[in-house]
């Protein structure tokens, strides 16, 4: 073998650094928090009302070596998300990584339009798309003074199907997809900005609203027949933050070849 492949096969390096993940009490807030801490970065774990769940993600974070702060902080209030970033340039004086993984929805059908009101339109925009904002924006002060600075987007594969648990998600993701690229660059070249895009998960939250044969089911005529996982990803947001330095503004979907 040559030298070339075996540098191609070894593990990737300890990064290390200070990463901010929002929504990361549970699912894949939680994989990436684990993933980075085991990577050397110490997390910065954030929650709204789910002090519980954050706990045990920050012990998985500290069992992996790395230090935990755990905050809560709705992502929409934007003195709230200020006050947060503050908190971590006092505890830590750095920020190297930011990741937007707070989300929410509705599970509406979409031919229902009536169902789909105001108040949970706005509720589904101000925490998946003005929440990922507020939150970058606060956060650039301290990512323009790392030299590595990465901003990844948890988005969703509803936005570039239209398929989704209600229209207003599938909307707000697609928002976010055109936002990451406004903000790659807006931010260029100090800070990257990328978004993954992940088709169904299978995570606690959804096993809560499907059964594990319907979950299975939707998957099931896609290249790769199944759905994701929280560790798959972690793999795709641990890519773009730190083993790649040259990829920005873009959107990287993992739904097993089904929008392919």
């Amino acid at each position: 073998m040559s030298d070339m492949g075996a540098e191609e096969l070894s593990p990737p390096p300890t990064a290390g650094g200070v990463v901010l993940i929002t929504g990361a009490a549970t699912g894949v807030g939680r994989g990436c928090a684990v993933r980075f801490a085991r990577h050397g970065f110490d997390v910065v774990v954030n929650h709204f009302g789910t002090e519980n769940d954050a706990r045990r993600t920050a012990a998985l974070v500290e069992s992996a070596g790395a230090r935990a702060l755990v905050v809560e902080c709705d992502v929409s209030d934007d003195a709230k998300v200020r006050d947060m970033v503050s908190r971590v340039e006092r505890e830590f004086g750095r920020l190297d990584a930011l990741v937007n993984s707070a989300g929410t929805t509705a599970f509406i059908q979409h031919q229902r339009l009536e169902e789909l009101s105001e108040v949970i339109w706005d509720r589904i925009l101000d925490v998946n798309l003005k929440g990922p904002y507020f939150v970058t924006r606060a956060a650039v002060p301290l990512l323009r003074q790392s030299p590595r600075a990465s901003v990844v987007n948890v988005s969703s594969a509803a936005a570039i199907t239209g398929q989704g648990s209600s229209i207003a998600y599938c909307a707000s993701k697609g928002a976010l997809n055109t936002m990451t690229k406004s903000l790659a660059r807006a931010l260029a070249p100090q800070i990257r900005v990328n978004a993954v895009c992940p088709g169904p998960i299978s995570t606690d939250w959804m096993r809560g609203v499907l059964s594990e044969e319907e979950i299975e089911g939707l998957a099931a005529g896609y290249p790769i027949p199944r759905v994701a996982t929280a560790d798959d990803v972690a793999d795709a947001v641990f890519y773009l933050t730190a083993l790649t330095s040259l990829t920005t503004g873009q959107c990287l979907v993992i739904d097993g070849g089904a929008t392919i």
